[in-house]
């Protein structure tokens, strides 16, 4: 039974769905719940699925060559040039650093410089995938930290197509002549002469360019003529699937070829049209891809050699860290950004796994040199996000003290009768329209860069977490009157909504929140001012489309103001009722009806029907009509 496949895929949906909802409840990253999942399941805990688990492994990387194909997608020649610096100097220098430490690291325990610098190469590499899935998971990717991640990791990717086009020139052809595993060549490269390798990558990477140009866009303008989505879909796969068959025939990395073509499709008219196809797949197949990195983990090596492995495991882990940290700080990167540039990437990233293999394949490497850098790369991959919790709930907190006493937190004005929490685009607006009407407010905003930026800019920004009380204290929350939380996060905006409540009931709390379900949440912890972003603006565009059909702008005015007045009320109502989702679902439904037919009696009754005051085409209309009498 438990080779059916029918059987392992109820057991892969299950562990997912219940290690990520554990994980998730808990307030940790989805990553760890679909880790945890993959260890459980493994052949070397509960053994449901797969003898070794790296069969399952090589079928889940197809979940990261959808996500490089749509990282690829992303990438504009322009934005590229545009990131150029921070692609280049902050990817050069962490790979160039972390390939000569690892190096001297393993040449000191006595490998061959070939394999200490094969090594080298795979553990430089960072996960794209753990990295990227974590940062938009939390909303950081516009935040500086998020913007060096995404370029470090960019040169990454670009850089490995080299790397893999040097490992045929530090091939030993005297050790396992025979090829792969003592198999005979099973693809294109193993067949050539060493000489000849690297020419026959170079080579792939020019036909996926060319075939991305004069076959795949003109294919895709054919398959969009008719009009069928469906086909589109089968193209995009097709795309997908082709190009990872291309490489795996040559006996490259399909992620690589995957990526290379979307940077190719980046520029042509289907980019959004193939983004928005893939995405929903890309999540379901990471999740694939990680719980099978957890089942990766052979806990039979690391029993066999428990010091080695671990020693090696934090010298590396420990020597990423090191060159991120000094790599962000010549970058100028605030403490605390670079603190979690550091933790985000300091693990060895799924390329390895190719890299390692290739090695292998190439006879650079031993298998048991090979079995234990995969168990290294794997544990490594699988400890990122334990350790990305312990930098934000352990070190951030107390760096962030020490980052907003060496800032001038003194000099916070204590005088200003509002506070504004979070200076985004929404938090701006706000800032800024005060400020118009003679409104200064004292402006708090997580992200150390962006202050220094906005103080340039003029505003009294001040770096800090809005949850401290400490930091609240200091920027005079005593003595103010208003609190405007403008972040779009619904935690930090519950957090500072107890504090304030707690121990200032004085300050009265004006919240932006996204939706009615966190509205939900601040309005029973007693927040009444809640501002849905979405309220305001979906309301008049349907005012003007009402206005566009014929109907009156002062009617429709007093219409909208009706129907918030309305909302507001059910709002607060249904935030009282029970959360079960049946009744919840009927509560809505009849608020919804109320709703409606109270709006439509104020129409009918005339309370607006007549209205003409301010509504310039009726005035016109009326002043045509005098002239003409």
């Amino acid at each position: 039974m438990s080779g059916s496949l029918l059987f392992e895929a109820i057991v892969f949906l299950a562990g997912a769905i219940i290690c990520v909802s554990i994980a998730k409840r808990l307030g940790l990253s989805s990553v760890i719940g679909y880790l945890l999942a993959g260890v459980l399941i493994g052949p070397y805990v509960f053994g449901f699925i797969g003898e070794e688990g790296e069969d399952i492994l090589h079928f889940a990387e197809f979940g990261v060559v959808v996500m490089l194909f749509l990282i690829g997608l992303e990438i504009e020649p322009k934005n590229f040039w545009n990131m150029r610096k921070s692609i280049l100097g902050m990817g050069g220098i962490q790979v160039a650093l972390t390939i000569g430490l690892t190096y001297v690291l393993f040449a000191f325990l006595g490998y061959e410089w070939q394999v200490a610098l094969a090594i080298g190469m795979a553990v430089a590499l960072s996960s794209t995938a753990i990295a990227l899935q974590t940062i938009k998971e939390k909303g950081l990717m516009k935040t500086t930290f998020g913007s060096s991640s995404f370029s470090i990791l960019l040169f990454q990717d670009i850089i490995v197509i080299f790397m893999i086009g040097v490992l045929p020139l530090l091939s030993n052809s005297n050790k396992h002549a025979d090829g792969y595993g003592g198999h005979s060549s099973s693809t294109l490269i193993e067949s050539l002469p060493i000489g000849l390798q690297t020419l026959a990558i170079i080579l792939s990477v020019v036909v996926i360019v060319l075939a991305g140009r004069l076959i795949v866009v003109p294919m895709l303008r054919k398959v969009a003529q008719t009009g069928v989505r469906e086909l589109l879909i089968a193209a995009a796969f097709l795309i997908v699937f082709g190009i990872s068959y291309l490489m795996e025939f040559v006996g490259l990395s399909p992620a690589l070829g995957a990526f290379l073509g979307g940077v190719v499709l980046s520029t042509s008219e289907f980019k959004h049209e193939l983004e928005s196809t893939l995405e929903p797949f890309k999540n379901l197949l990471l999740g694939l891809f990680f719980m099978a990195v957890g089942a990766s983990i052979n806990f039979v090596v690391i029993a066999n050699s428990p010091l080695t492995i671990g020693g090696i495991l934090i010298a590396i882990i420990a020597i990423k860290a090191l060159v991120l940290f000094i790599t962000g700080r010549i970058f100028k990167l605030k403490l605390d950004q670079n603190v979690l540039l550091t933790f985000s990437l300091a693990q060895v990233g799924e390329f390895a796994f190719v890299l390692l293999s290739f090695a292998f394949q190439l006879n650079i490497l031993e298998q048991e040199q090979m079995d234990m850098m995969l168990v290294i790369t794997a544990v490594s991959m699988s400890l990122t996000p334990i350790l990305a919790v312990i930098n934000e709930r352990l070190i951030l907190p107390k760096i962030g003290t020490k980052e907003s006493i060496k800032r001038p937190m003194d000099h916070i004005a204590k005088s200003q009768k509002v506070i504004l929490v979070g200076f985004g685009h929404f938090g701006s607006t706000v800032g800024r329209f005060l400020r118009s009407h003679g409104v200064e407010a004292t402006i708090l905003d997580f992200d150390s860069n962006r202050v220094d930026f906005l103080r340039k800019m003029g505003f009294e920004v001040y770096y800090g977490d809005a949850t401290r009380e400490d930091l609240l204290e200091s920027a005079g929350i005593a003595e103010a009157k208003l609190l405007i939380c403008a972040t779009n996060k619904v935690s930090v905006a519950k957090a500072i909504s107890k504090i304030v409540k707690e121990k200032y009931p004085h300050v009265e709390m004006l919240v932006r929140t996204k939706n009615r379900y966190d509205a939900y949440e601040l309005l029973n912890l007693d927040v009444t001012n809640i501002y849905r972003e979405t309220l305001d603006t979906s309301l008049a565009l349907a005012s003007d489309a009402l206005n566009k059909l014929g109907f009156r702008k002062y009617t429709l005015n007093r219409q909208v103001q009706n129907f918030i007045k309305y909302d507001e009320a059910s709002l607060r109502r249904l935030a009282s009722e029970p959360k079960r989702e049946e009744d919840y679902v009927f509560m809505a439904r009849k608020e919804i009806e109320q709703q409606e037919k109270l709006l439509e009696d104020d129409f009918k009754r005339g309370i607006v029907a007549y209205d003409n005051h301010w509504d310039s085409e009726h005035i016109r209309k009326q002043l045509e009509k005098s002239n003409e009498a």
